[in-house]
Parts: C-alpha cells; sequence; structure tokens
C-alpha cells in the first residue's frame, strides 16, 4: 500500500503528477480526493485528463427514454418508480401500445430508445424479447439500448437461460446495447443496506462481462449520495476499471446522484452542487480507461452539467423527451430537452457540441 503523506499540498502534488504523467490513481488517492476541499484543483486535474482525451468536444444523442413496465419484484430503497402488480398507477405496456407512444413523440433523426423498467414477474421473458423485436422491425435504424445487467440477471431467473443465452436472444430480437443501470454501488453492504435484492455486485459485473463477450458495447453507472461511503465509492470506480482492463467494453461511466429525500433510509437531502462537480472530477481521474464521462442534466440540472463540462466530462445525454425514474423521485431538472436546448447548454460552456450516435460514431459538429 502506498504511504500517504501527512502534508495535503504535498499529497496533492503528488496525484498532480500521477495525472501529468498517465499514471493511474490508487484507492488512497481516489479518497484523498474525496476528503479534499480544494475543488479547483481537483477540476483542473480532471479537466486535463479529458482534455488529453476528447478536446474541447462534448457529445450528445437524439434519443427518446422508454418503459415498458414499472411493476417491480424489487424494493430498492431509493427508488420511488416502481409499483405493485394491481397498484394504483402500475402499468404493463404491450408491444402495440409502446408503438403507439413512439409514433406520438419519434423525431426525424431520433438515434436510440433507452429502454429501463421493472422487474415484473407477471410476464414471461418472451415478452422483454418481443418487445424490443417489434421496436427494431418498425425502426430499424434506431439502436436499442436496454435492460440493465440486473434485467439481465433478472431476465436469466425467469426463464431459466444463463447470461449468455438471454443475451444472445435479444441481440437476435435487435438489442444494440445495455445501459448502465442496475450498479448502485457495488459492494455488497451497499446493497444489503439499501434493500437492492436484485443482481449481486458480481452477478452485475459478469453480465456485463459477458456482453462484451458477445461484442456489446455497454454503460456503467454510479448511484451516489446515499449511506455509501467514499471509500465505497472508490472501490465501485475501481471494480469497473478491472472489467475495462479484461473487455474494453465500457464506451462511458455515469456517476447519479441519488435523488428522493427518503428519510427511511437516511437519504434526507439532495446531493451538494460541491459533491457533484468533486464525483465528475474523480470518476474522470480514476476511470482512466473508459474514454467518457457523463453529466446527467436530469440529475445535475442544466447550469451544473455545463459546470461540469470543465469538470472532466465530455458527455451530455441525450434529448430523452420524458424521463421518468429520476423525477419520480423528485428530479427538478427539466424532463428532456430539445435539441436546440442541448447545443445551446454546451455551447454556453465554451465546448465544441457534438451529435453522435449510441456508439459516439460522430453525426454533425456543432462549432
Amino acid at each position: 500500500m502506498q504511504t500517504i503523506m501527512t502534508n495535503p499540498d504535498n499529497r496533492m502534488a503528488e496525484i498532480a503528477e500521477k495525472v501529468e504523467h498517465g499514471e493511474r490513481l490508487t484507492l488512497e488517492d481516489g479518497v484523498f480526493l474525496y476528503e479534499s476541499d480544494d475543488l479547483l484543483t481537483i477540476g483542473q486535474m480532471a479537466n486535463k485528463a479529458n482534455m488529453r482525451k476528447n478536446g474541447r468536444n462534448v457529445y450528445f444523442i437524439e434519443n427518446m427514454s422508454l418503459y415498458f413496465t414499472n411493476v417491480c419484484e424489487d424494493r430498492c430503497a431509493f427508488c420511488h418508480f416502481r409499483r405493485d402488480e394491481g397498484e394504483e398507477g402500475a402499468y404493463t405496456l404491450s408491444p402495440d401500445e409502446m408503438l403507439e407512444y413512439v409514433a406520438k413523440h419519434f423525431r426525424p433523426g431520433m438515434r436510440e430508445f433507452h429502454i429501463t423498467g421493472g422487474h415484473n414477474p407477471n410476464v414471461p421473458f418472451d415478452y422483454y424479447v418481443e418487445s424490443i423485436r417489434a421496436l427494431k422491425k418498425h425502426y430499424p435504424d434506431v439502436t436499442i439500448k436496454a435492460y440493465t445487467g440486473a434485467e439481465i440477471d433478472f431476465f436469466s431467473r425467469i426463464s431459466g437461460l444463463s447470461y449468455k443465452e438471454v443475451l444472445q436472444r435479444l441481440i437476435d430480437a435487435g438489442l444494440g446495447t445495455l445501459p448502465g443501470g442496475g450498479a448502485e454501488i457495488l459492494t455488497e453492504r451497499y446493497r444489503s443496506k439499501m434493500n437492492v435484492e436484485k443482481a449481486t455486485s458480481e452477478q452485475w459485473l459478469d453480465v456485463h462481462r459477458t456482453a462484451h463477450k458477445l461484442g456489446l458495447r455497454t454503460h456503467a453507472t454510479m448511484l451516489y449520495g446515499s449511506i455509501e461511503t467514499k471509500e465505497e465509492r472508490i472501490r465501485h470506480m475501481m471494480q469497473l476499471r478491472e472489467l475495462q482492463d479484461e473487455t474494453n467494453g465500457f464506451m462511458v461511466f455515469i456517476p447519479n446522484a441519488v435523488q428522493p429525500p427518503n428519510t427511511g433510509m437516511g437519504i434526507k437531502r439532495r446531493t451538494s452542487a460541491f459533491d457533484d462537480l468533486k464525483t465528475i472530477a474523480i470518476s474522470r481521474l480514476m476511470m482512466d480507461n473508459v474514454q467518457h464521462v457523463k453529466a446527467y442534466f436530469i440529475n445535475l440540472g442544466t447550469q451544473l452539467a455545463q459546470l461540469a463540462f470543465t469538470f472532466g466530462a465530455s458527455d451530455a445525454h441525450g434529448t430523452i423527451v420524458q424521463e421518468r425514474i429520476s423525477h419520480s423521485a423528485g428530479a427538478l431538472s427539466p424532463e428532456g430537452l430539445t435539441r436546440d436546448e442541448l447545443i445551446h447548454m454546451i455551447k454556453g460552456a465554451n465546448r465544441i457540441p457534438i451529435e453522435r450516435d449510441t456508439f459516439y460514431n460522430e453525426i454533425r459538429v456543432y462549432d
């Protein structure tokens, strides 16, 4: 284990030297940065690391979030989206009903459907497969980003199929990539305290490992701001970093702040802007082998997202149309933005907006 210097200025200088030379940061380095109040120095280091990877480019996509069902067998403490079957507000859309919704909101140039939802045990695995197949049939040029690692584990349990078999059936139906949700914090202490009864840390990682081996490039998230320690945040990043060393399958890391003031689990207030910017910056510094860190305006708000672009973030997510999961928990941001609003937000931070597809291929530069 690396010896930690007692002088914080010397310690910060040592980390800055590592960043300057592209050396990997350790667990101790990450925890030190979280304990430091020198936000501007941390931000400057993260900006340097990001400029090295992405220059002044900030990426966004024309996409639409879709939610086939909010019925879920799990009761995660941070979730206000889920419902029980038969409960007021519970729904499970048929593929035809979802196509009707998409037809009302679809715009030319839309390149991605982002699908997440509940772990609904009242419908078979085939329902989830056919939902994707129907979308892909009607919108063959749109990439389908669907089903978190936790959902894939759930499908494996209800179908009796292996992760590889589940993923292959979904790929055959039109799946293009996995979103990053379901990771939350990848420690079992956290998952036990927060009633995360879905996939374990290792199962979530194994789903993405399997997806990468099948040729899918995927996303990874971290849900921070509740009962996790700063060390657990860094360990979460390091587990993702280790899997990335193995597979090189993650395209982007997305730190998401917990939204609800859920006093039942000790979540009494939103994360601070200070913590949000520090987490973006530390994510960029720790996740040295992932190309992009996302500033998710749904959780940050648009103005803090702008600041995040000088603290290491290089992705602004997308148009979304109507976000439901964070807003069911009390998010204060817009439910979606137009292309023009995203471009304005990025240019306002003196960055270059780059419209992309799901896989970060450039569609158009707005300079």
